[in-house]
């Protein structure tokens, strides 16, 4: 028999989704590559980014005490929108699409407990063209929202649900 190893997560997880061929999708991932270059390795933070949330996902909450998900919007207000978000059962639930929320109820259903804290950080997003570079606006909502995120990892939030 082969002894179980502990894997330890980090407490926090910021998690961003987007398509970097996709103009203004690629705002999430880019922001976590800033996050990348900038955080020393034990920081306490795990950056993932990914095309799109799936229900495979759910698993990345394992461990965590908080999480940050970071999308692009084209409904946030400029620069950026920061809203606490809940467990909630939806229909985005597919193989195609996904919402926070219902990844966090699916996590709630797997594990039996609450979902960890979390934050979506939606940075308003204009073009979303295959193709199309990242528009400038959206380069100067992305530095906004880069400098917000940096002071969300540094305050030390009470884990409560």
């Amino acid at each position: 028999m082969t002894p179980e190893v502990a894997v330890s997560v980090a407490p926090v997880l910021v998690f961003a989704w987007g398509n970097l061929s996709r103009g203004d999708d690629a705002l999430g991932p880019m922001l976590v590559d800033q996050l990348r270059a900038v955080l020393p390795a034990n920081s306490g933070v795990e950056c993932l980014d990914d095309y799109q949330l799936q229900v495979e996902h759910a698993l990345d909450l394992v461990g965590r005490q908080r999480v940050l998900f970071v999308d692009a919007s084209v409904k946030a207000q400029a620069p950026f929108a920061v809203t606490v978000i809940r467990a909630q059962h939806d229909t985005t639930i597919s193989t195609h699409a996904m919402s926070p929320q219902a990844l966090m109820q699916v996590y709630e259903d797997l594990q039996g407990v609450p979902a960890p804290p979390s934050t979506l950080l939606a940075i308003r997003g204009e073009q979303f063209a295959l193709g199309e570079p990242p528009t400038t606006q959206a380069l100067t909502n992305l530095d906004a929202a880069v400098v917000w995120a940096l002071d969300w990892l540094h305050t030390v939030e009470p884990c409560t649900n």
